[in-house]
């Protein structure tokens, strides 16, 4: 398998392949840019169907994250880890274990959070083999209560900030009394992004590949729960990606009646081909790497002293900063993932003016 030539390589400072044979670890490492600062990003744990899956998706996260990190003004870099397995079924400390030993086989040029099926206890396994971890610092609430260090729940409000942003921009209210949301994924980050919504009267339709998770949101929050293939075709204003990459794909794109796409998931666009067709059908898109930076936010945050109020102030300038990109693709007529990967490669890159204030942080 040749990572130089795959066409999600992006000129990556790193690939690491990861084997333990005792643990039964089959990992990939990548890190993209470490130009502002050491690559954080989070260790996924899937079921990849192939290992060129796997490495697909590790290049285009990882690639991800450098841009995250540059829009959300941060002095990180970008990076990420899969683990090839089931989280449900093949996960075990002594593997985690194995992973924080690749970890820091790396010296601190890659720093690993949680992420798709790896949560606290998994990155504090990793935690007893290297120093270079994050999300794992019990952090205090505004009212004073103390969470973990899950940066889940700051990548949902800053997700929640960034779609009432999105309806403003194309729907002209700043009311989602009635708004008409399907959520894909009821997952650690789409739960708490339904409970935003539904706190603000919004009307939600949700759908989860794991049975429980769209159980728990329909009785506790008492959305409506559709079958996976069916979130595609509601009749609602927004349709909020939560779950795993390249959901808006040429098979589902044309079938999506919403007229604002703002959700958490990464990599939600199988390619930026497909944001000029959103942008051509009128269809607003958030970029995903702008509106789910709440997560690395949050991880900084506990990285250099944890204060709940610039805290909170950084994750609701992700509203500012997605209202700057609209604006600015607008006038120049091109989509909002150009404009943002425009913003980002000027400050990761060095290159261009300095960036405008207005969009310093996300």
């Amino acid at each position: 398998m040749s990572v130089f030539s795959h066409p999600d390589f992006d000129h990556h400072e790193r690939v690491v392949f990861c084997n333990d044979s005792e643990t039964g670890l089959r990992a990939i490492i990548a890190v993209h840019n470490t130009h502002l600062g050491p690559a954080l990003g989070g260790c996924r744990m899937w079921p990849y169907p192939t290992e060129a899956d796997a490495v697909r998706d590790v290049l285009r996260l990882s690639r991800g994250m450098t841009y995250k990190s540059a829009l959300a003004g941060l002095p990180l870099g970008g990076g990420k880890s899969v683990i090839i397995g089931d989280p449900r079924k093949d996960k075990s400390e002594a593997l985690m274990r194995a992973m924080g030993s690749a970890v820091e086989g790396l010296g601190g040029r890659y720093i690993a959070a949680e992420d798709s099926g790896t949560g606290v206890a998994d990155i504090k396994a990793m935690a007893t083999q290297t120093a270079h971890v994050a999300g794992v610092a019990e952090k205090r609430n505004p009212d004073g209560t103390l969470r973990s260090g899950d940066p889940s729940p700051a990548t949902a409000y800053g997700t929640f900030v960034g779609l009432k942003a999105a309806v403003r921009s194309r729907l002209g209210t700043d009311d989602l009394t009635g708004l008409r949301v399907a959520i894909q994924g009821v997952g650690s980050v789409g739960f708490r992004l339904a409970k935003h919504l539904t706190d603000a009267g919004a009307r939600l339709w949700v759908t989860d590949i794991h049975p429980d998770q769209a159980r728990r949101a329909v009785q506790e929050l008492g959305v409506v729960a559709v079958a996976p293939d069916a979130i595609f075709d509601l009749d609602v204003d927004v349709f909020a990606p939560c779950a795993l990459g390249g959901t808006i794909n040429d098979q589902t794109l044309n079938r999506l009646r919403a007229v604002v796409i703002a959700g958490a998931a990464n990599n939600q666009l199988q390619s930026l081909d497909h944001a000029r067709t959103l942008a051509e059908r009128d269809i607003l898109y958030a970029p995903d790497y702008v509106i789910n930076a709440g997560g690395i936010i949050d991880i900084h945050y506990e990285r250099t002293g944890y204060e709940t109020g610039p805290l909170t102030a950084h994750l609701e300038g992700i509203g500012d900063t997605l209202n700057e990109i609209f604006l600015r693709a607008r006038q120049a007529g091109c989509t909002t993932a150009e404009l943002a990967d425009r913003i980002a490669e000027e400050r990761f890159l060095g290159t261009g003016a300095e960036p405008d204030a207005r969009v310093a942080h996300a």
